[in-house]
């Protein structure tokens, strides 16, 4: 629940929707491999560190590990900056999914900022154990209704086969259940994604304050089974919206893909950044319940879908107790002004940090899945080289930390 955001509920979906049912590859199959193993061997021994230092961050465990105060801010202050993305995805999730649940009468802008207060609210007062207990119940849901949507939909297009033998007949649309479009380099550079996951400050955090280490135990047997159960349906649907030509919604999405492939090389980049948000498949599957399930029922599935796409508190959540532990109280704030000051700053800095992922996801000219994967994705799969080197390379030192975060 704390890794399944937009993410995956939408941006799986409009991926699948452009690339085919090759998204399930890139993303759900590596992360259901190495995530697993990733928490197995780093999670653990992180918990066991906090279990014997008191580490509440993976900062404070690396400022121990090679003795490097403002070397261990310098990693803060990537990890933030990496972080901000993944919480503007929340916010872009939330947008889209109401807007395409009622049809477009709550717009964009109205649908992040409902997302943004009601997340920014249960953290703020919340804190772990009341993240902890949403982001459980949060996924529950989106399992429960993920798979009821899977069936409605289904039945309401006449059944998948029906519309998987409609895209294999078109030339157009006959790639998307194949590999074709991406290399197998490219496919292969996906598998180092999910190394990002143990290297999330959120992910790590989670490792450090669990009760005792036999919860990890669970996680690592029933992940695999989860990424299936989560990943198979939004990337199903994804791909079988493109048959979906009786839906004017549906329908503009696919003529705008088609001008972008025939675009002439004089189109200006506003032009182009139009047409790719129009194509845009983030809001398929909100689409296809409104198309296929009946009024109350669309109403229940889209809360499921809401449900998940808030998984963002986490995140902020994660940034809040980093600002408070490795900057204020590390540089003597708790220390002069006292406990509550700290966290009235932490709660302070929740807020700043949400108005700042409203704005700019108002403005982000790219779709969930790229957003997630070219910046916050991709950035913590480079960090991960920290974990593996100040547990598991005596040698490693603090300037090399220095080097990986530069």
């Amino acid at each position: 629940g704390t890794n399944m955001t937009a993410f995956t509920i939408l941006g799986s979906a409009g991926h699948a929707f452009a690339n085919g049912i090759v998204t399930f590859g890139l993303m759900a199959s590596a992360s259901a491999f190495v995530i697993p193993l990733t928490l197995f061997f780093v999670g653990t021994r992180l918990w066991a560190l906090g279990r014997r230092h008191g580490f509440m961050t993976s900062v404070q465990m690396f400022r121990d590990r090679w003795e490097c105060g403002h070397i261990g801010t310098v990693i803060f202050v990537v990890q933030a900056a990496l972080l901000v993305p993944y919480i503007i995805i929340g916010v872009m999730g939330g947008g889209t999914a109401l807007r395409a649940i009622t049809g477009g009468f709550v717009p964009f802008w109205l649908g992040g900022a409902i997302v943004a207060l009601v997340v920014m609210s249960y953290v703020f007062l919340g804190g772990m154990r009341g993240t902890a207990a949403v982001n459980a119940f949060q996924t529950v849901l989106f399992l429960s209704f993920g798979a009821v949507a899977l069936v409605v939909i289904g039945r309401g297009m006449g059944g998948f086969p029906a519309a998987m033998e409609s895209l294999l007949a078109s030339p157009a649309t006959a790639p998307l259940l194949t590999r074709e479009r991406f290399s197998p380099l490219t496919f292969l550079s996906y598998t180092f994604i999910p190394l990002s996951t143990i290297a999330f400050p959120h992910i790590t955090i989670f490792c450090l304050t669990a009760r005792r280490m036999a919860q990890f135990r669970r996680t690592v047997i029933f992940y695999p089974l989860c990424i299936l159960a989560i990943w198979l349906p939004c990337v199903f649907l994804g791909v079988a919206a493109n048959a979906m030509r009786d839906v004017p919604r549906i329908e503009s999405k696919l003529e705008a893909r088609q001008a972008i492939a025939s675009a002439p090389a004089s189109m200006s980049a506003d032009e182009r950044t139009a047409l790719r948000r129009q194509a845009a498949g983030d809001d398929v599957v909100p689409i296809m319940l409104e198309r296929y399930a009946p009024l109350w029922l669309a109403g229940i599935l889209g809360a499921g879908i809401m449900a998940a796409v808030m998984a963002s508190d986490s995140q902020i959540l994660a940034l809040s107790t980093m600002f408070t532990e490795d900057v204020f109280a590390f540089y003597g704030g708790k220390t002069r002004f006292g406990e509550h000051v700290q966290v009235q700053t932490g709660r302070l800095f929740v807020v700043l940090l949400t108005l700042v992922a409203y704005a700019v996801a108002m403005r982000a000219p790219q779709g969930i899945f790229d957003l997630a994967v070219q910046f916050a994705f991709s950035g913590y799969s480079a960090l991960s080289v920290l974990f593996f080197s100040a547990l598991f390379w005596k040698r490693s030192t603090k300037w090399g930390a220095l080097a990986v975060a530069l």
